[in-house]
This record gives structure tokens, C-alpha cells and sequence, in this order.
């Protein structure tokens, strides 16, 4: 079996081949650029030190969110563009299982979190002891109440993810139980999780066709949002006249 992963959800950007349960090839840029100009050449990189033909690929894994507006909506035309034009199958990664993916082996509760501004993070628990378990499912919600969901569990955490640094200090105060914050090195999205828990799900079929993929944002953007406003203002105003 042969994965090609893409992960584009936050500032990270990142390509990997995963083939026959080995990571063969992986790159991952944390930098200013914009995912527009890093992606496919990173992607024509690693096919090109690997001889890779993509016609030969099983499938192309993409991280479908949530995460930052305009990264998913690179990575999810990028991987559709890729799986039309070859005609090949997508596995849609939530971004947060993936991220957690990278943590086996430990027994504490797996908590990736990534920056939804607002006062807000991306977030979900998992477990990755023996079998990767969801425990909790992938939300927008506040930095207390995740911290008073994972002060229930009564068990020693894993924190993970760019939304580390904005909330650190309250995470610091108010959670109860054992916790620990995950290296850099291990604390950001990578395309090799992305495909290599996007073989899991292959195995499992679930598949989509190209022109069905789509990132799953959890909110509505900023100019949704003020769409919305606009709308309801409107609405008021004609209810007065």
C-alpha cells in the first residue's frame, strides 16, 4: 500500500510518502511561507528523491481539518486536484487525530490542541497505549471548560499543538491533574501521521472520492461571521419599519 499524506491545517506545512508500514519520505516546513508556495513543490520533491510514480499510489490521505481557514482549503484542493487528475481515492484525516497519532506508547491522555483565536482552541483527548481510542471528539470550545473536561478524566495529560502557547498559563492554573507539554519536535502536524493513520482508515475504507472532500472547519470564518451579522441586522432593521 502506498499513501501519499499532505498536511496544510496550520503554519505547518508538510508532504510524506508512507508506504507498506514505513515512512519513506517526509517534508515538513514551519515558516512564513504561504502553503500556496510550499506544498506541491515540496510534494514534487520527496516523489522526485523517491522515484515515486504517482500513478502507482494507493490513495492520497489529506488532514481535513479544523485549523486555519485558508491552509485547509490549499491542502483540500491540492489533494483533489491530485486525486482527480489520477484518478485515486482521498482519505479525509482529522487534523487532531493525527497530531495525536504521533504519541503511542503513552499512557497519559493525549490532548492536541491548535489556536482557534476568539479565546478559543481546536482540540480533542485521545488515547494511544495500546490501540489509538478517540475519547473526546474534535471541538471548538474555551480553554476552562476543555481543562474542566480533562480534570475529570483524573488522569495525566499530554498537551500538544500551536494552541499551547496562548493558553499555557491557564493551563498551568487550573488544571488538577499531572500534565506535561509535548517537545517541539513533536508537537506540531506532520504529513507522516496524517498517512500513516490515513492507512488505518484506508484498511477500514474509508474513502472518498476527489469531488466529495471537505474540510471540516467546526466554526464559520471570520467573513461568514460577519456575513451572518449583517444579516441579522438587517433583519432587525426591516422588522422596525
Amino acid at each position: 500500500m502506498k499513501i501519499l499524506g499532505i498536511e496544510s491545517a496550520s503554519l505547518t506545512a508538510s508532504a510524506a510518502i508512507w508506504e507498506d508500514d514505513m515512512l519513506t519520505a517526509e517534508y515538513t516546513v514551519n515558516h512564513k511561507k504561504t502553503h500556496s508556495q510550499t506544498l506541491l513543490p515540496m510534494i514534487d520533491e520527496i516523489v522526485r528523491m523517491t522515484e515515486t510514480d504517482l500513478k502507482t499510489l494507493d490513495a492520497i490521505a489529506v488532514s481535513g481539518g479544523p485549523g486555519s481557514f485558508t491552509g485547509l482549503r490549499i491542502g483540500s484542493a491540492t489533494a483533489k486536484g491530485l486525486g482527480q487528475a489520477l484518478d485515486k481515492p482521498l482519505i479525509h484525516v482529522p487534523t487532531l487525530d493525527a497530531m495525536a497519532y504521533e504519541h503511542f506508547g503513552t499512557d497519559r491522555l493525549i490532548c492536541p490542541m491548535l489556536d482557534a483565536r476568539r479565546a478559543q482552541v481546536y482540540c480533542g483527548l485521545y488515547e494511544f497505549h495500546e490501540e489509538f481510542r478517540v475519547m473526546r471528539g474534535q471541538a471548538a470550545m474555551g480553554i476552562s471548560e476543555l481543562i474542566g473536561e480533562i480534570n475529570a478524566f483524573r488522569r495525566p495529560v499530554v498537551f500538544l499543538g500551536d494552541g499551547v502557547p496562548v493558553s499555557r498559563g491557564r493551563i498551568e492554573a487550573e488544571c488538577t491533574v499531572p500534565h506535561v507539554f509535548a517537545p517541539s519536535f513533536a508537537s506540531r502536524a506532520r504529513a507522516g501521521a496524517v498517512a500513516a493513520l490515513g492507512a488505518v482508515y484506508f484498511r477500514e475504507g474509508r474513502t472518498e472520492k476527489a469531488e466529495e472532500h471537505k474540510p471540516e472547519y467546526l466554526r464559520m470564518s471570520q467573513a461568514e461571521r460577519e456575513r451572518q451579522k449583517r444579516l441579522e441586522k438587517e433583519a432587525e432593521a426591516a422588522k422596525e419599519i
